[in-house]
C-alpha cells in the first residue's frame, strides 16, 4: 500500500501541508467543489423529498480521475478540507465519489495550518458530520428554489438577466429602505454657540466650551436670529466655573477578529472591498513562504463567527506581551457580552498562528496587501489580549447667570492596548475631546471670544460596504462568507451602484423590490430571512430536520409564485434618452446600464448594434495632446480620468482634474486626498512639481495664492459668525 493521502480544497493549502508534513503523505487539491446542482437545470425533485440532482462540476472530470486514482493507491485517505459548513459537504461529496467508506472516521480539520496542529489532526480523524452537511444541502436548496423559481418571473415581468436572491434581495431591500430614509428628511437649521475661555488669573492658556443651556434644561438654537439676540445676552454676563467632575474612564480592550468584523475593519483602515479581504485572507490561511520557516499558514482560519480563544494561543499572547510591553499591560480574558449567534464548530477567532512572529519581521516576504492584512490581524489579536486603556476625564460647567457652558476633556493615564491598536471608526462615529486646564469651582474666567456656527442636521447617511456587512451581520441576514458574493452580485445586476465608497439603489432595483415586496413578502422580509437563517443553525445543531425546513418553505412560496404569476403585469422601465445621435442611423442614443455601469446605445437594436461610452467632461484639457479629460471606469468599477482621444492619447490620471491650471507650465491640476478629505493640488503633467495647499490647509509648499479657492468641497455646516 502507498501512502495516505490527504484531500485539501486548494493548490496553496496542499503546497503548505506538504511541506509541513514532509514525504511521509501524499497531498492533492479538489480545486474547491466536485459536486453540485446542475446549471442548466432546476436540479431539484421536490416530488421526492426535495432529492438533489448532483452532478461533476464540468471541467473537474481530469481532477476527480486523479483523485480516485490516488485513493486507490492510497493506505487510507483523509479529507481536510475547510472546517465550514461548506468544507464539510466538499467532503462528503468526495466521499461519495470516492466510494469512501461513512462510518470511517476520515474527516480532519485544520483551523490553522502549522505543524503542530496539522499533525494533531491527522492523528485523529472522525467521520463526517451530517448535521453540517445537511445544513449545507438546505442552504443550497433553499437558494436553488428561490434563484431558479423567482429569477424567472422578472425576466419575464422586468427584463432579462435580473436574478432575486435569498440574500442578496434583502440586501438590496436594505439600501432600498435607507435611500427612501433619506429623500423623505427634511432638513432642519440649528445653531451652536462656543466659546473661548482664559482664567483671570493671569494664565495665558485659552480653551473652549460650549453652550449647554439655561440650569439643567439644555436649549436648541434653531435661527441666527435666536443665535444673534442669545450672543448679546451672554456677552454682557460675568462667568466663574460652578462645577467640575472628574473620574477615571477604562476603554476596553476590543475582542479579536470575525469574519465580518475583520471585514469592517479592513474596509475603513485599509479601504479594502470584502472581495479583496477574504482573498488575501484565504492566502495567509493557507501558508506562504516566510524564508528559514518554509510556507506556513500565518493566520487561523478565516470564516469564522467566534472570538474565542484557545488556552494555548492565550498563554503565548501573555508571555509575549508582558517580555514586550510589560505586565502592567497584561489584560483579562475578555468575552462576548449580549446575546451570541450560534457559532460552527470549535472554532476560535481570527488570529496569527503565532503572536511571536511580528508583521515587520515578514514585511520583505509578503505583498503589500498580505502584510497589511497581517498587520491588521495581529495588532487586533495583540490589542484583545491586553489591559483596558484609562482615561482621566473632566467635565466643567461654566455658569454667567442662568446660562451654563460646559467642557469636556481628557488625559490617556495608561495607554493598556492603544499602545497597540485603536479600533476604525466610520465618519458618523468620529468625535473629539481637547485637554483642560486646571480649574476649581468658583474660579473666575472670563469670555474671550464667543462664536455662533450654524449647522444643518444630516439624514441617515448611505451604506458603505463596511456599514453594510455590519447591519447584515447585526440582523442576521446571511453568513459572513456569504457577504462578498452578496455585494458583488448586487452591483453586477445592476440594482446599486457604489458612488463615492456609498451605496445608492438605481431605478431598476427600486423596481425590483417594490414588486417583490407587494408579491413576496416574506422573501422580501427581513426578520423572516432571520429566522430562516436560525432554522439553518437549528439543523446543523442536530435539533431540526432539513427536509421538513425545505418543505415548510416551499408550500407558501410555491404559492405566492403562482399568485404573482397571474397578478403581476409587464414592468416597462423607462428609457433615459441623451442628447446626442447615433452616428449609424440617426436615431436618439438612449442610456443603458451594464456590468461595469451606464453606457449609450442605439434604440434600433437589433437592426443597429452600435453603443458607446459615456463620457462625462470634467473641464480639463489633456497635458498631452490638448483634447478633453472625461471621466471613465475601469474593469472593477473604479473611477478614473482620460483623454477623450484614446486611444490615439493615452494620458489617464486616478486623480480628479481641479477646474483650474497650473501656473508654471499651464497643465490642468488634480486634488490630492487623503481619507476623502481635499489636501492638496499637484500639477498633471510629468516632470512639474507644481503642488498647493487648498484655502483653509495647514500649509503652502510652493504656491503663495490658492488657484482653485472657492472649489473646495461643501461643508457639512454653514456660516461662523464672531459676536
Amino acid at each position: 500500500m502507498g501512502k495516505p493521502l490527504i484531500i485539501v480544497e486548494s493548490p496553496a493549502k496542499a503546497r503548505t501541508i506538504r511541506n509541513l508534513l514532509g514525504r511521509r503523505y501524499e497531498v492533492k487539491a479538489s480545486m474547491g467543489h466536485v459536486r453540485d446542482l446542475p446549471k442548466s437545470q432546476f436540479g431539484v425533485d421536490v416530488e421526492k423529498g426535495f432529492s438533489p440532482k448532483y452532478i461533476t462540476i464540468r471541467g473537474k472530470g481530469n481532477v476527480v480521475k486523479d483523485l480516485r486514482e490516488g485513493a486507490k493507491k492510497a493506505s487510507r485517505v483523509l479529507l481536510a478540507t475547510d472546517p465550514d459548513r461548506e468544507g464539510e459537504a466538499i467532503s462528503w461529496h468526495l466521499a461519495h465519489l470516492l466510494d469512501l467508506d461513512g462510518s470511517n472516521p476520515n474527516r480532519v480539520e485544520f483551523h490553522e495550518i502549522t505543524r503542530r496542529v496539522v499533525e494533531d489532526a491527522v492523528n485523529s480523524p472522525r467521520t463526517i458530520d451530517m448535521n453540517l452537511v445537511n445544513a449545507q444541502q438546505a442552504r443550497r436548496i433553499l437558494d436553488r428554489v428561490v434563484g431558479y423559481k423567482l429569477s424567472p418571473l422578472l425576466w419575464r415581468k422586468v427584463g432579462p438577466g435580473l436574478s432575486a436572491g435569498r440574500v442578496q434581495s434583502v440586501a438590496v431591500r436594505l439600501i432600498c429602505d435607507r435611500e427612501e430614509e433619506i429623500e423623505r428628511f427634511v432638513q432642519a437649521e440649528y445653531w451652536s454657540l462656543t466659546g473661548t475661555w482664559r482664567k483671570r488669573s493671569g494664565d495665558p492658556a485659552t480653551f473652549k466650551a460650549k453652550y449647554f443651556g439655561a440650569g439643567s434644561e439644555k436649549r436648541e438654537i434653531r435661527s441666527a436670529d435666536e443665535a444673534r439676540n442669545l450672543a448679546s445676552e451672554l456677552k454682557a454676563l460675568e462667568y466663574s466655573v460652578s462645577s467640575v467632575r472628574r473620574k477615571e474612564r477604562r476603554r476596553i480592550q476590543p475582542l479579536p477578529f470575525t469574519t465580518s468584523t475583520l471585514q469592517q475593519e479592513a474596509s475603513r483602515k485599509l479601504g479594502f472591498t470584502v472581495r479583496r479581504t477574504m482573498r488575501v485572507a484565504q492566502e495567509l490561511y493557507e501558508g506562504l513562504s516566510i524564508g528559514t520557516g518554509g510556507t506556513v499558514g500565518l493566520v487561523t482560519y478565516i470564516r469564522t463567527d467566534s472570538t474565542r480563544v484557545g488556552e494555548a494561543p492565550r498563554k503565548e499572547a501573555v508571555e509575549y506581551i508582558a517580555s514586550r510591553y510589560g505586565r502592567e499591560y497584561v489584560g483579562f480574558a475578555r468575552k462576548e457580552s449580549g446575546p451570541k449567534p450560534f457559532v460552527q464548530g470549535a472554532h476560535e477567532c481570527i488570529r496569527p498562528t503565532s503572536i511571536n512572529r511580528e508583521p515587520d519581521s515578514l514585511k520583505g516576504r509578503l505583498t503589500r496587501d498580505q502584510y497589511r492584512l497581517y498587520r491588521l490581524i495581529w495588532e487586533r489579536f495583540a490589542a484583545s489580549q491586553m489591559s483596558p486603556a484609562v482615561y482621566d476625564t473632566v467635565t466643567v460647567d461654566i455658569t454667567g447667570g442662568p446660562h451654563v457652558f460646559r467642557a469636556t476633556g481628557s488625559i490617556l493615564r495608561f495607554p493598556g492596548f492603544t499602545e497597540v491598536y485603536v479600533e476604525g471608526m466610520d465618519e458618523e462615529e468620529k468625535d473629539g475631546e481637547e485637554a483642560l486646564p486646571d480649574l476649581v469651582e468658583g474660579e473666575a474666567l472670563d469670555l474671550v471670544v464667543l462664536k455662533g456656527k450654524q449647522h444643518f442636521t444630516q439624514p441617515p447617511p448611505r451604506f458603505t460596504e463596511a456599514m453594510l456587512v455590519k447591519t447584515l451581520e447585526e440582523r442576521g441576514i446571511g453568513r459572513p462568507s456569504t457577504y462578498a458574493p452578496i455585494i458583488e452580485t448586487i452591483q453586477e445586476r445592476g440594482y446599486v451602484v457604489r458612488e463615492k465608497k456609498r451605496f445608492k439603489p438605481t431605478p431598476l432595483g427600486t423596481t425590483v423590490v417594490a414588486l417583490l415586496r407587494r408579491h413576496f413578502p416574506d422573501i422580501i422580509d427581513v426578520d423572516f430571512t432571520a429566522e430562516m437563517e436560525k432554522a439553518l443553525d437549528q439543523v446543523e445543531q442536530g435539533r431540526r430536520d432539513w427536509l421538513e425546513l425545505l418543505s415548510e418553505f416551499y408550500g407558501p412560496f410555491s404559492s405566492m409564485l403562482e399568485s404573482a404569476e397571474k397578478a403581476i403585469e409587464r414592468v416597462d422601465l423607462p428609457e433615459e434618452t441623451s442628447s446626442e445621435r447615433c452616428e449609424l442611423c440617426g436615431r436618439q442614443m438612449v442610456v443603458k446600464r451594464g456590468r461595469y455601469g451606464k453606457f449609450l446605445a442605439c434604440p434600433g437594436f437589433p437592426e443597429c448594434k452600435n453603443t458607446r461610452p459615456i463620457t462625462e467632461s470634467t473641464g480639463a484639457k489633456c497635458p498631452d495632446c490638448g483634447r478633453e479629460i472625461v471621466v471613465r471606469k475601469s474593469k472593477k468599477g473604479r473611477v478614473f480620468y482620460g483623454c477623450s482621444g484614446y486611444p490615439e492619447c493615452r494620458f489617464v490620471s486616478w486623480d480628479k482634474p481641479a477646474p483650474a491650471a497650473c501656473p508654471d507650465c499651464g497643465a490642468f491640476l488634480v486634488e490630492k486626498r487623503r481619507k476623502g478629505r481635499l489636501v492638496e493640488y499637484r500639477c498633471s503633467r510629468n516632470g512639474c512639481a507644481y503642488a498647493s495647499r487648498p484655502v483653509g490647509g495647514v500649509r503652502r509648499d510652493r504656491a503663495t495664492t490658492d488657484p482653485v479657492a472657492g472649489v473646495e468641497a461643501p461643508q457639512e455646516s454653514g456660516v461662523e459668525v464672531e459676536y
